[in-house]
């Protein structure tokens, strides 16, 4: 599977995509209307960017609770039920008179279930797709969302001027609804990829088989960690460039889109695991470092593409996740993965911005790109001689009695 073409010819792909790409909207179109609203109500720009971002931090709550039901719940009728649940709440957040308190509660409970909902829609790509078509079909999704958050954010705030925040959020609780019926009318049922109940205690038995391989171990932190360091760096563009973050922004966004467009696309499967992605971590990085000297605007917009590229690392990992997960846990496994990633980032942000308050936005910048690139060097023997392995082999290696477990 070489071409998008297969990939959307591929069936059910298309409903995902679909339904995926709805709720994308929603959640930014939602997004921009919670802000408005809550800075509205409250003149506090620090709770109006808690009601943005910092559900995404609660996803790690979920991971670490709700993750066992990603793989004992039918997919399609766990999508469905999620997205009706979002357009529920988000129609309840549009209800006047509500007060901040319960505004955030909603907020946390959505973030905690987004965990869930991302190891649903990654753990149906694997079942929808085959092996060798996972990289070009979670590249498609990557390139969907990248695409619908810039749109999404301008529609928000179109729509927060036309129709009001609140009738934002109705507009965002419809585009759930769509999300649903789509998903609803072409997915095809499916029974639940592993047996028993879910609970808060297999969730907790299956994240610690998962992080217990180390192998797998490696794979999450690269996958966690030089990614949501430079997301900090990115936190940092408004403070840093206030006339032109949004062409910041919007450049990184195209650096993004070509990376996964390159992996995805045009890298052959046989080369991918010669590349590595030790390289693309460190592109990630290392172009953020100039913003230590205060480059000119076109070299900035510059750094931020060709790092942006790295992020397509993703890829390459996510596809070696897989082939070290059994089956029956791939959704857990990539809920995770999802969960751990929107946390980081979260912290990321938070850590970039103290120092920025200490220092200055373009050293901070610098600090999270220069500890980016050192934790990708730490990794990469590790991942080295993981590409180098065959596929599979350490899926389900145990290690022995009184090994440690948190070594990378």
């Amino acid at each position: 599977m070489r071409t998008y073409q297969e990939v959307f010819r591929t069936p059910e792909f298309t409903p995902l995509f679909a339904s995926f790409a709805s709720h994308v909207a929603a959640q930014t179109v939602s997004g921009t209307a919670v802000g408005t609203l809550v800075y509205g109500a409250t003149g506090s720009p620090l709770l109006a960017a808690l009601s943005m971002f910092g559900p995404s931090v609660m996803q790690m709550i979920g991971a670490s609770v709700l993750l066992s039901a990603v793989d004992r719940l039918p997919p399609r009728t766990a999508t469905v039920g999620l997205a009706l649940f979002f357009a529920l709440v988000t129609t309840v957040l549009a209800l006047p008179g509500l007060s901040m308190g319960t505004l955030f509660v909603i907020l946390s409970v959505q973030g905690m279930l987004g965990s869930v909902g991302g190891g649903v829609r990654l753990g149906l790509l694997t079942e929808i797709l085959p092996t060798e078509g996972y990289v070009l079909g979670r590249s498609v999704l990557n390139m969907c969302a990248g695409t619908l958050q810039i749109g999404g954010y301008a529609l928000g705030g179109v729509l927060v001027h036309v129709l009001a925040p609140r009738g934002a959020l109705l507009t965002g609780a419809a585009l759930f609804l769509v999300s649903a019926a789509v998903a609803r009318i072409g997915l095809a049922g499916r029974p639940p990829r592993a047996q028993g109940r879910p609970s808060a205690r297999e969730t907790w038995r299956t994240n610690a088989r998962l992080w217990a391989s180390g192998p797998r171990r490696r794979i999450y932190l690269a996958l966690w960690v030089p990614n949501g360091l430079v997301v900090g760096c990115e936190s940092l563009f408004v403070p840093y460039a206030p006339r032109h973050a949004g062409f910041l922004f919007a450049f990184a966004a195209l650096g993004m889109l070509a990376g996964d467009t390159l992996t995805g696309r045009i890298l052959p499967r046989n080369r991918r695991d010669g590349l590595g992605a030790p390289p693309l971590l460190l592109l990630l990085a290392a172009p953020y470092l100039i913003f230590f000297l205060h480059p000119s605007l076109p070299v900035a917009l510059a750094a931020v593409a060709l790092g942006s590229v790295g992020f397509s690392a993703s890829l390459l990992l996510q596809e070696r996740l897989m082939a070290l997960v059994p089956g029956e846990l791939r959704g857990h496994a990539f809920g995770l993965h999802h969960s751990g990633m929107f946390t980081m980032q979260g912290l990321a942000s938070a850590v970039a911005g103290g120092i920025a308050q200490l220092t200055s936005p373009a050293t901070a910048m610098t600090v999270m790109a220069a500890a980016s690139a050192a934790v990708t060097l730490a990794l990469t023997p590790g991942l080295r001689r993981l590409s180098g392995a065959r596929d599979g082999a350490d899926a389900e290696r145990e290690p022995p009695p009184g090994e440690a477990k948190l070594s990378a």
